[in-house]
């Protein structure tokens, strides 16, 4: 099954701005569980010095996100459909 990059790319864009927007409303409503669980996935570094409410960076977060996760579903389907035409 050979991939459309385009669509994969869009759909990857569209999910990562989903799941950026809300964990900005997880960090925004439980501060507190939003940190627990970036500490487990840092392998519990302690940031809380560096925590701090940006609202500004937001929008650079967003657009940032949405740009990778783009970018990564449309390079993951190029990729993809070429091993797969080297069969």
């Amino acid at each position: 099954m050979k991939f459309n990059e385009n669509v994969l790319a869009n759909t990857l864009g569209s999910l990562g701005a989903v799941y950026y927007l809300v964990c900005y409303v997880v960090a925004s409503v439980a501060p507190g569980l939003y940190k627990s669980v970036a500490a487990s996935w840092m392998h519990m570094i302690n940031l809380e010095g560096l925590w701090k409410r940006n609202p500004s960076g937001f929008i650079l977060g967003l657009v940032s996100f949405t740009v990778v996760s783009w970018v990564s579903g449309w390079a993951f389907a190029k990729t993809y459909n070429y091993f797969l035409g080297k069969k």
